[in-house]
């Protein structure tokens, strides 16, 4: 029997600057998240040095996913709440890791260390309807679908709706 990939979560380093500025520019990923510019080199490092890692500073925290001595993704808690004790999660795996029950290792260890580190009551994530594959990940582990948000996400072209999925920790 063969053990699962153990996943761990870092912070940032200059050393991740490629892998950034790959996913920060792929144009599949701006309809399902907040950005929809390229970003250069330049800011993306300038990012990367003053970002303090501290999510009560920042308001997010920026996490690279590595498995097997690779990075192979991001995962972000961003707009956080420190009134609320809350924050939205996003993760973005490199195309080769997908599908392969690493989102859902990488979920747990962000949740275990939202609560027991930054001390969050709880995580939500918005995703598009037409995400099976992502909602059946959240659901998986613990996440409730809740109301379904109208014309939230606009690829450029055209609204899709999203539902609104959270896990209370």
């Amino acid at each position: 029997m063969s053990e699962s990939p153990v996943v761990t979560l870092r912070a940032m380093e200059p050393e991740d600057l490629d892998l950034l500025y790959q996913i920060e520019n792929d144009k599949n990923l701006w309809g399902v998240g907040a950005t929809n510019v390229p970003y250069s080199r330049y800011v993306l490092h300038d990012y990367v040095a003053n970002s303090s890692g501290d999510i009560y500073t920042d308001k997010q925290v920026r996490l690279m996913v590595d498995c097997q001595q690779q990075t192979i993704g991001i995962v972000d808690l961003i707009n956080f709440s420190p009134k609320h004790c809350r924050a939205e999660v996003g993760m973005v795996l490199m195309p080769s890791y997908r599908g392969k029950g690493l989102g859902e290792m990488i979920l747990q260890e962000l949740a275990q260390y939202a609560k027991t580190v930054l001390h969050l009551h709880q995580l939500y994530a918005v995703i598009g309807v037409d995400n099976a594959p992502a909602i059946h990940l959240f659901e998986k582990i613990g996440y409730s679908a809740g109301r379904v948000l109208t014309d939230w996400l606009f690829d450029g072209t055209h609204y899709q709706d999203a539902v609104l999925m959270q896990r209370v920790l």
